[in-house]
C-alpha cells in the first residue's frame, strides 16, 4: 500500500482502481471531507457493483486497497482491430486532467467560438488559483465566456460542485446557457425548486449537498434565512455570481447582498464574477470586489494602485470596439431612429402648470430649482400618468401635515404649495392618451415608420423600455386597446413581479410559439436578460437620464447573436416653452454621448466618470436645477485628463500585445481595457476521430459483450439515439427534470450547427428546452459510456497488443499514465509516457503520444494477427517498467515545481510586500487617530491579529493547493508489443 509521505494518506486520484468491500471500483473523483480524509467517488468494475455508484470515507473504509501497477494481471487482446484495448485505452485517455494553461475543451462547446471570449479562460488558467471578475461590456458574452472557464475546470477535475449566483430574471435565462451550450446541469432554486427541495429531502438535510450544481437567486437566498445558513455551511469548487456590481459594497459594512456575497467568496476555491459595470466610481465599492476575488490584493480600500490586482490576473474588460475585427459579422450597425413629438395644447399647460409649482421650504439658491421640482419634471417626462402618482403623493404628505399642525408658521406655504399643486394635477388630468403627442408618436411609429409591425408575425417583436412603473402600466392598458392586442400578445416587466413571474415572461418573449408580442417594461429589464432572438425593435418611451441607462436597455437586443439590424427608436418631446425645451435638450445631449460613445469610445460613462446609475442621474438633475443650457452640459460631459481619478488610471496602460491603443478621446483619456492575447487551444490525445466516432465503438462493443442496449447512430447526420439504462437514469435523477427526455431517449447531437438550430427550434415551440442535448465530451451521457468502458477489462488487468506495425522486432512498449494530486487531491500533474524494452533491456520512457503515433493505432484501423506472444515473458519486464515510470512521471512532477515555484515565489514576494504595506498603512491611521492610547493600541493588536491570519490562510491554501505528493499514482495502461 503506498502512502503519501506528506499526508499519510493513501495516494489516490480520479483514475485508480481499488478494491473496497471486496468489489472493484474505478475513483471518479476524490474530494476532502469535513473530517480531514478523503471522499471517494467510485463506479462499479467488478460485475457485483457494475454501473453502481459508490461513495466511500478512508476514515470508515480503512481497507482500501490501491491496486499495484507492478502486480497488474497482462491479458493479450484478441479483438478485431484491437477494438477492445483502443475503447479502453481512450476511456483513460478521457479522463487524463490537463496540467497545462492551454484551452482543452471550451472551445469547442456548442457555440460559434471566438478568440476574444477565450480570453477570459487563458488569463484566469495562468494563475494559482482561478479567481476573475470577467468585465466586458454589455452584449459581448460574459455568460459564454464563464461556461468556457467552468469547462476547463470540469476537465481539470476542479469543478464538480457548482453555485451560480443570478438575478431573479436571469435563472431560467443563465441555466439554459449552460446546459444548451457546455451540458452543465444547474438545478434552478427559485421559490418554486426550493419548495420542490424541502418536499423531496429530510428537513434536516443540507439541499446544496443534494444537488451539486445549483443557481440561485442572491435575493432570494438574502430573504431566507435556512437556505443562507446551508448555504453558508457548504463549500464549492466554482462559484458564479452574476451582475456582480450587485454585491460590491456601497459605504459602510455594505448590505446583506455583500455580506454575504464576501462570506461565500471563501467558500470556494474558483470565483467567477461577471459584470458590464465593475464598479461605481468609489474606490471602495471596487476594492470590495477584488478582495473577494482576494483578500489579499488591496491594502487600503480607499487608494491603491492597478498593481495591487492587475499582476493576479483579477480583471479583464473589453468594449464591442475591442474585438469588432473577430466579429464584424456578429454586430450589426444599429439604425437609430429620433422621433419628435411636439407638446399638444394639453401637454403645454401641464407644463406651464408645473413651473407655477411653489414648493414650501425651498432652500434652493436663488436661480436654481428645488429637487422636488426637477423630480416632478423627470416624473412628467416620462408620463402624465407618473407625475399624477408624484404630486398625488406630496398632496396627501402636505394634507396630513395640514391636518397635524394647523397652527404651524409654514401653513401659509403649505397652503400655496397645496394650491400649485392642485393646479398641475387637474391639468395632468387633462392629458389623455388621445392627446398625448409622445403617446401617439408611439403608436404611429410602431403602425408606421420606422417599424410598420406586423403583429401576425411572431418574430416581429417590440420591446418599450420606461423608468417608471406608473407610465408602464399606462402604456400597456393603452396599448392593449390601440393596438387591437388580444389576450396574452402583450406582457410587463418590473422589480416587482416574483422571481417565477420574471422568468415566464423573458421565456415567453423569446419563444416563437408563445403569443406575446409587445413588451413594456421597466429598467428592471436592462439588467441582463436577452431579449433579442425574437426582437431586434427597441423604443424609448422616456429618456434616461443616465448614460448607463442607455447602454444596459440598448444592450438588450443589440448584443452577441442578434441576426437581425438592430432598430433603437427614441421619443423625444418638444415643447414651445423655452424652460421645458431647454431641459429636453439637456436629456438630448445625453443621447448623442450616448451615440458617440457607441461609435468611438465603448465606455458611456466616461463622460460623467462617476460609474453609477444613481450618481450619473444626479448629475443630469443638477444640471436641470441649476437652468444650464444644453451647451453647457454638454461641454460638463467632454472627458477630460483623468490624472487626478484612481479608479480610471486602474486600468490604463493595458492595451493589446500588437500596440493597438485606445482611441483618444478628447485630451489623454484612453478607453479602460485590460487584455490578453487570443489563447492556443489544445487538440489533446485521442485514438478516434471524435466524440461520436468514440460513441459509436463503445455502445456496439458494450452490446456485443451481452449489455443490453437500444441505440441507433447516424453519422451523415453526426447524430446518436439512446435509451437510457437505468444506470445512467439514475445519474440523471440528480439533475434539473428538463434537461432529461420524457420517454428516456436521449437524442443527442455532434453537429454544432443542428445543436443551434435545435436551441432556435426550442424558443419556437412549447417544449422551450431543446430536445437535442449536444454531444461532447463533458456529456453526461458520454462521460456514463466512459465509466462503462474502462470496464472493458477485468480487476487490476491491461491488454497487451501484440504484432503492432512500427515497433521494432522484440520492442515491447509500457505504456502508463501518472498522476500526482495537491494535498487537496486535486491532480496537478497528470502525463502519460511508455516504458521501452529492447531485445529485453531498458531503453527508455518516453511520452505514450511518441509510440502511438509509430503503431498508428491514433491514426488509422490496425489489424490485429493474433500473433503468439509469450506473456510470462512480458510480465517479467513488468516490475521494471513500473519502478522507470515513477522516475520518469517525478521527473515530470520536478519540472512542473520548477515552474510553479518560480510563479509562487513572484507570487509570495508580493504578497509580503502587500502584507508590510497593509501593516504600515495600518500604523499610519492608529497614529493620525484621536483615539486614547489603550483604546488604539488594542485595535491596532486586533487588526494586526487579522491581517497576520488573512495572510497565514493565504499561504496554508498556496501550500495544500500547490504542494504535490511526492509518491504520483501510476495505472499500466497497456502493452504494446512489436513482431517476433
Amino acid at each position: 500500500m503506498e502512502l503519501s509521505p506528506v499526508t499519510g494518506n493513501l495516494v489516490l486520484a480520479p483514475g485508480a482502481r481499488v478494491v473496497v468491500r471486496d468489489a472493484e471500483w474505478v475513483i471518479r473523483r476524490v474530494d476532502m471531507a469535513s473530517d480531514g480524509s478523503q471522499q471517494l467517488t467510485c463506479d462499479g468494475v467488478s460485475e457485483l457493483v457494475r454501473g453502481q455508484e459508490g461513495v466511500f470515507l478512508t476514515s470508515i473504509d480503512d481497507d482500501i486497497e490501491l491496486l499495484d501497477p507492478a502486480t497488474t494481471k497482462l491479458v493479450q487482446d484478441k479483438s478485431p482491430g484491437f477494438s477492445a484495448s483502443r475503447l479502453f485505452i481512450e476511456s483513460q485517455l478521457r479522463q487524463a486532467v490537463p496540467s497545462d494553461e492551454k484551452i482543452h475543451v471550451g472551445h469547442l462547446a456548442a457555440m460559434d467560438s471566438i478568440p476574444y471570449q477565450l480570453d477570459p479562460a487563458k488569463q484566469a488558467l495562468k494563475q494559482p488559483r482561478q479567481r476573475i471578475l470577467i468585465a466586458d461590456a454589455v452584449g459581448l458574452g460574459k455568460t459564454l465566456e464563464a461556461g468556457i472557464l467552468v469547462s476547463e475546470l470540469i476537465a481539470r477535475g476542479r469543478g464538480r460542485r457548482i453555485l451560480v449566483l443570478a438575478v431573479k430574471s436571469m435563472l431560467t435565462q443563465f441555466q439554459k446557457e449552460f446546459w444548451n451550450r457546455f451540458t452543465i446541469p444547474l438545478t434552478r432554486l427559485d421559490s418554486v425548486g426550493i419548495r420542490r427541495v424541502r418536499s423531496r429531502i429530510p428537513t434536516n438535510h443540507n439541499p446544496f449537498y443534494y444537488y451539486d450544481k445549483a443557481i440561485i437567486s442572491i435575493d432570494t437566498l438574502k430573504q431566507d434565512r435556512e437556505y443562507r445558513t446551508y448555504l453558508e455551511s457548504a463549500y464549492w469548487d466554482i462559484i458564479v455570481i452574476d451582475e456582480a456590481h450587485n454585491v460590491a459594497v456601497r459605504g459602510g459594512s455594505g448590505s446583506l447582498r455583500s455580506r454575504l456575497a464576501k462570506l461565500l467568496s471563501a467558500r470556494s476555491d474558483t470565483l467567477i464574477m461577471l459584470s458590464a459595470t465593475p464598479h461605481d466610481g468609489k474606490a471602495r465599492s471596487f476594492a470590495s470586489l477584488m478582495n473577494m476575488l482576494d483578500p489579499t490584493a488591496i491594502s487600503d480600500p480607499d487608494s491603491y494602485v492597478k498593481e495591487d490586482f492587475r499582476e493576479k490576473g483579477l480583471v479583464v474588460r473589453r468594449f464591442k470596439k475591442d474585438i469588432l475585427d473577430q466579429v464584424r459579422d456578429e454586430f450589426r450597425a444599429r439604425k437609430v431612429y429620433s422621433v419628435e413629438a411636439p407638446a399638444s395644447k394639453q401637454e403645454e399647460r401641464a407644463y406651464q402648470a408645473l413651473l407655477q409649482v411653489r414648493v414650501a421650504g425651498k432652500r434652493s439658491r436663488a436661480g436654481t430649482r428645488d429637487l422636488f421640482e426637477v423630480s416632478l419634471e423627470k416624473a412628467l417626462f416620462s408620463s402624465a400618468a407618473a407625475c399624477r402618482e408624484t404630486v398625488d403623493k406630496r398632496i396627501k404628505r402636505r394634507e396630513r401635515q395640514v391636518q397635524k399642525e394647523p397652527g404651524a408658521p409654514s401653513l401659509g406655504a403649505w397652503m400655496e404649495e397645496l394650491r400649485t399643486l392642485n393646479e398641475l394635477r387637474k391639468a395632468l388630468r387633462a392629458v389623455t392618451r388621445r392627446v398625448d403627442s409622445r403617446y401617439q408618436r408611439l403608436i404611429k411609429a410602431i403602425r408606421g415608420r420606422p417599424f410598420f409591425w406586423k403583429p401576425t408575425d411572431p418574430d416581429d417583436r417590440i420591446v418599450i423600455f420606461t423608468e417608471r412603473i406608473a407610465t408602464k402600466e399606462w402604456l400597456a392598458k393603452g396599448l392593449a386597446k390601440d393596438l387591437r392586442l388580444r389576450a396574452g400578445q402583450l406582457q410587463t416587466l418590473d422589480g416587482g413581479m416574483t422571481d417565477i413571474e420574471q422568468q415566464r415572461v423573458v421565456e415567453d418573449f423569446g419563444n416563437r410559439a408563445k403569443r406575446v408580442r409587445v413588451l413594456v417594461c421597466s429598467d428592471v429589464a436592462a439588467e441582463g436578460i436577452n431579449l433579442h432572438y425574437r426582437s431586434h425593435r427597441l423604443i424609448h418611451y422616456d429618456m434616461p437620464w443616465s448614460l448607463m441607462v442607455f447602454q444596459q436597455r440598448n444592450g438588450r437586443i443589440d448584443r452577441y447573436g442578434q441576426k437581425e439590424t438592430p432598430q433603437i427608436v427614441y421619443l423625444v418631446s418638444t415643447s414651445r416653452n423655452q424652460t421645458i425645451r431647454g431641459d429636453q435638450r439637456i436629456l438630448e445631449v445625453l443621447r448623442h454621448k450616448d451615440e458617440q460613445a457607441e461609435k468611438n469610445i465603448g465606455d458611456p460613462s466616461v463622460f460623467m466618470n462617476v460609474h453609477s446609475i444613481e450618481e450619473e442621474e444626479k448629475i443630469t438633475e443638477r444640471s436641470i436645477a441649476r437652468r444650464e443650457d444644453s451647451g453647457e452640459f454638454d461641454q460638463r460631459l467632454t472627458p477630460r485628463s483623468n490624472d487626478g481619478d484612481m479608479l480610471m488610471n486602474l486600468f490604463l496602460g493595458n492595451a493589446p500585445s500588437d500596440g493597438a491603443g485606445g482611441d483618444d478621446v478628447s485630451g489623454d483619456y484612453e478607453v479602460m481595457r485590460l487584455f490578453v492575447p487570443p489563447s492556443d487551444p489544445s487538440e489533446g490525445l485521442s485514438l478516434f476521430k471524435d466524440d461520436l466516432s468514440y460513441c459509436d465503438a463503445g455502445l456496439h462493443h458494450l452490446r456485443s459483450n451481452d449489455q443490453r442496449l437500444d441505440f441507433q447512430v447516424d453519422r451523415t447526420a453526426k447524430s446518436l439515439m439512446l435509451e437510457a439504462p437505468v444506470d445512467l437514469q439514475q445519474r440523471f435523477s440528480y439533475y434539473p427534470p428538463k434537461t432529461r427526455p420524457d420517454n428516456w431517449r436521449f437524442d443527442l447531437t455532434a453537429d454544432i450547427n443542428s445543436m443551434s438550430r435545435a436551441i432556435e427550434d426550442s424558443r419556437k415551440s412549447e417544449i422551450s428546452w431543446p430536445t437535442k442535448h449536444y454531444l461532447w465530451r463533458q456529456n453526461p451521457v458520454v462521460s456514463w459510456l466512459n465509466d462503462r468502458l474502462l470496464a472493458t477489462f477485468g480487476r487490476h488487468e491491461a491488454p497487451v497488443l501484440a504484432g503492432l506495425e512500427g515497433l521494432a522486432r522484440e520492442e515491447v512498449a509500457f505504456a502508463f499514465s501518472g498522476v500526482a494530486p495537491n494535498l487537496k487531491s486535486h491532480p496537478l500533474v497528470s502525463v502519460w509516457g511508455a516504458a521501452v524494452f529492447r531485445d529485453g533491456e531498458f531503453r527508455e520512457c518516453v511520452p505514450f503520444a511518441d509510440v502511438l503515433g509509430r503503431t498508428g493505432l491514433d491514426r488509422r484501423p490496425v489489424p490485429n494477427r493474433v500473433v503468439d506472444v509469450d506473456l510470462r515473458r512480458i510480465r517479467g519486464l513488468l516490475p521494471r517498467a513500473v519502478d522507470e515510470a515513477k522516475l520518469w512521471v517525478r521527473d515530470r512532477c520536478e519540472e512542473f515545481e520548477r515552474e510553479t515555484n518560480s510563479k509562487l515565489q513572484t507570487a509570495l514576494d508580493n504578497l509580503e510586500a502587500l502584507k508590510t504595506r497593509q501593516l504600515s498603512h495600518l500604523e499610519e491611521r492608529m497614529l493620525e487617530s484621536q483615539q486614547a492610547l489603550p483604546v488604539k493600541l488594542a485595535q491596532l493588536e486586533k487588526r494586526t491579529k487579522e491581517i497576520d491570519q488573512l495572510f497565514a490562510d493565504y499561504l496554508n491554501w498556496v501550500q495544500d493547493t500547490m504542494s504535490l505528493e511526492r509518491q504520483p499514482w501510476i495505472r499500466m495502461v497497456c502493452v504494446m508489443k512489436g513482431e517476433d
